[in-house]
């Protein structure tokens, strides 16, 4: 029985680990994303006021 106890442990504590790690994972993922997504508007933000300028120019012509 203290056997079948020990691996239940053993079994739980490597679960518990293993979510940390995903999670830690997910964390790092998602980090890097939103770095991309805010470099990304940042190179393009001139870009996109210069083009609804010119829209806006175009309906108010």
């Amino acid at each position: 029985m203290l056997n079948a106890y020990t691996h239940v442990q053993t079994w739980l504590a490597r679960a518990r680990r293993e979510d940390g790690q995903t999670m830690a994972e997910y964390a790092v993922v998602l980090a890097v994303v939103t770095l991309l997504v805010i470099g990304a508007i940042t190179l393009l933000s001139t870009n996109i006021g210069d083009e609804l300028k010119k829209v806006a120019g175009i309906l108010v012509n």
